[in-house]
């Protein structure tokens, strides 16, 4: 399948049309995305009384327990994938104008689906694990040994001790950094492959990677987009904590709470719309009119 390059502020266009996301069909894309985040939390109900309960006494998590929460975590990753297929799809329809409802981002599970895009989470996270071991072969062994120093650290150690700073850690950003912008570039476009470009796990592994070395100059400037943006509503959630928390002492605390809870929920869901509405419009613009024309209407048939 082509993959096409686009111009630098390409990467800028897709947060754009991203905010913009879900003026259509509001409801089928925040109802969804409302679904997917709650599944997401779901695995968190398992692995956080564990470890609260391994913790208690001020006890460290054992080996097993450990093994156990790592375990259910990436399940309920591998899991999730599914959803985030069924979620762009929703997306997808919404942006088309065809008829979407929030409860299609379970439409994978309904269609005999889990095994191959679980399939896909799965290679995925082998990229992402090969990436890492390949930045640390790269950069020298001596910046895996000082994280590995700096992760054993005992908090309550006074002074703590810090490990000395490892050679070359400044070229060890800049390739993960590099690798970042690949990651993210090859997670968008083959997810989108695979969700709404029919296409196979490893033909949208090798359609993400092409497509990512082609727009990694659109792709940074996404990324310096974000972290602008994410500065500009960090500075603005600052002050309106702060103006909730002022009201709070005026009036009361249950003020603060009823204020704040929503907003935090608003902004969740907001942050995750925004996030696949990117990995959306970046799909599309690289290799989004190759798709198959009846993947859509599969995806949202129930």
């Amino acid at each position: 399948m082509t993959t096409r390059s686009r111009g630098a502020l390409a990467g800028f266009g897709w947060l754009q049309r991203a905010v913009h996301l879900g003026h259509r069909n509001a409801k089928a894309v925040f109802g969804g995305a409302a679904f997917v985040v709650l599944m997401s939390l779901l695995p968190s109900l398992v692995t956080l009384p564990m470890q609260l309960g391994a913790m208690r006494g001020g006890v460290a998590p054992g080996t097993t327990t450990m093994l156990a929460i790592m375990v259910i975590s990436i399940l309920g990753s591998l899991l999730l994938v599914p959803l985030l297929a069924g979620y762009l799809r929703v997306i997808d329809a919404a942006e088309q104008g065809q008829p979407a409802r929030a409860r299609d981002v379970f439409a994978p599970y309904r269609q005999g689906e889990v095994l191959r895009l679980m399939g896909y989470g799965l290679a995925m996270l082998v990229v992402y694990i090969a990436a890492f071991v390949i930045a640390l072969a790269v950069a020298g062994g001596g910046i895996g040994e000082w994280y590995l120093q700096a992760l054993s650290m005992k908090p309550g150690s006074q002074p703590p001790v810090l490990p000395g700073m490892p050679p070359h850690l400044g070229i060890a950003i800049a390739l993960f950094a590099v690798l970042f912008l690949l990651i993210m570039g090859t997670y968008a476009i083959s997810l989108g492959q695979v969700a709404l470009g029919g296409r196979s796990v490893p033909g949208a592994l090798a359609d993400g990677v092409v497509g990512s070395l082609k727009n990694l100059l659109p792709l940074l400037v996404f990324a310096v987009s974000v972290t602008v943006a994410w500065i500009v509503i960090v500075i603005a959630l600052v002050l309106v904590v702060g103006a909730v928390a002022l009201l709070g002492k005026l009036v009361g605390v249950w003020l603060t709470i009823v204020l704040a809870v929503p907003l935090y929920i608003a902004l969740m869901l907001a942050g995750f719309v925004v996030m696949f509405g990117a990995i959306y419009h970046l799909w599309r613009d690289v290799c989004g009119d190759d798709a198959a024309p009846a993947g859509t209407e599969h995806a949202i048939a129930a």
